[in-house]
């Protein structure tokens, strides 16, 4: 199970996640701009909706304890180049 609870509602919006599994549960800090969240998802659905749409993605690609404690959004990309485009699956 996946908990995004919006922590700041500035600019750079701020997310704690908490990834819950039978095997353990890990804690996450997210960061993502209001540009960038308009650019992922054209406001169609809320801030908290798109990071978790986007653990939805990283953990269909590496297991929970892999996936950085503190990063923002833009990230992804970084490591995963089909991210933007493959977001909308996950929306």
């Amino acid at each position: 199970m996946i908990n995004v609870q919006q922590t700041g509602n500035a600019e750079l919006m701020e997310f704690s996640v908490t990834i819950e599994e039978t095997n353990g549960h890990t804690r996450h800090q997210v960061t993502m701009s209001q540009s960038t969240y308009k650019e992922l998802t054209g406001t169609k659905v809320s801030p908290s909706e798109c990071v978790e749409a986007a653990f939805k993605f990283l953990l269909d690609r590496e297991p929970k304890e892999s996936i950085l404690s503190h990063f923002d959004i833009t990230v992804i990309s970084t490591y995963f180049p089909n991210f933007e485009r493959d977001l909308l699956n996950y929306l």
